[in-house]
């Protein structure tokens, strides 16, 4: 098939690119570099450098006609997205109403959104968390994609675009970038092979749920054979605080990490776990990777 994959120069997309490609597919990128790496492209795929907010996303729809989409190119910074709500809203709102309005004008087939876990439920929530839960939101970035998700209804209900939905648990893996919002093991990573300290914020008893890419990357491929529209967690329901991720670094490592705490920060989540057994029943995917077995690839490829 003819994939467009916005964002494939990113961390997850590039893995997802190669993983399309590999299945013979013929995978276009979108991508504007402004987090995505070009040393992340396979050299297979076709590359266009562009906004999804460019008007010019018309004129590559039209002439490279893909079935489907996979949505991942984003303002991903949610400390941006609350310091200037307005910027985070034209890439994550005006620039998907821009690549929908050309899915349904040249005909795209189906449409795979990455949409977020954490950022969507917030706190106070089931834990292990379902699809089910009330959305709630804190931050513009959740917001937003809160808002995507409506959208897709929309589209759907109005044009008959199919769609899923995957809200990711927190994501790690080779080629995550330290820089930035980055996630906390890309983060500690980096801070183990240049020799320095790890800074927690608080006690460390804020929990995630991390799963590992090569999932997630197995989780959208699974997602095209869905004939209606659903959504779907991305986790591995397990629930890991900050000072047991440290612990399985230092065992994957062979290192002593020294480790440093710093205040808390005001409105951070303390707990986030998802429920993945919604796409266990429909589309048989469960995570393949637990944490210390994750850790061990992702340590090797940072040490690399």
């Amino acid at each position: 098939m003819s994939i467009l994959v916005t964002g494939g120069c990113g961390f997850i997309g590039s893995h997802l690119v190669d993983k399309l490609i590999e299945k013979k597919h013929r995978v276009i990128v979108v991508d504007d570099l402004s987090t995505g790496k070009k040393a992340n492209l396979n050299k297979r795929a076709r590359f266009y450098r562009l906004d999804i907010q460019d008007e010019k996303l018309e004129q590559l729809l039209k002439k490279e006609k893909p079935t489907i989409v996979y949505h991942l190119a984003a303002q991903m910074n949610v400390r941006k997205s609350i310091a200037d709500p307005v910027f985070d809203a034209r890439t994550n709102i005006l620039g998907v109403l821009n690549l929908l309005e050309n899915c349904v004008k040249y005909k795209v087939k189906k449409f795979v959104f990455i949409s977020t876990g954490g950022a969507i439920y917030g706190d106070g929530v089931k834990i292990p968390t379902p699809e089910t839960a009330t959305e709630a939101p804190i931050s513009p970035y959740g917001i937003a994609k809160l808002a995507t998700e409506k959208y897709l209804h929309y589209y759907h209900h109005q044009y008959g675009l199919n769609y899923t939905i995957l809200r990711l648990a927190n994501v790690y893996g080779p080629r995550q970038n330290y820089q930035g919002e980055a996630g906390v093991v890309a983060i500690f990573c980096n801070q183990l092979k240049n020799n320095q300290p790890v800074f927690i914020n608080g006690e460390g008893k804020q929990t995630r749920d991390f799963v590992f890419v090569a999932d997630v990357v197995s989780a959208c491929l699974k997602a095209l054979s869905d004939k209606k529209p659903n959504i779907y967690n991305i986790a591995t329901s397990q629930e890991n605080n900050i000072q047991q991720l440290v612990a399985t670094l230092q065992k994957v490592s062979g290192r002593k990490i020294p480790v440093k705490h710093r205040p808390a920060i005001k409105g951070e989540q303390l707990r986030s776990c998802l429920n993945y057994q919604k796409i266990k029943k429909h589309l048989s995917w469960a995570p393949k990777y637990d944490l210390e077995k994750g850790l061990k690839e992702t340590w090797q490829w940072f040490r690399e």
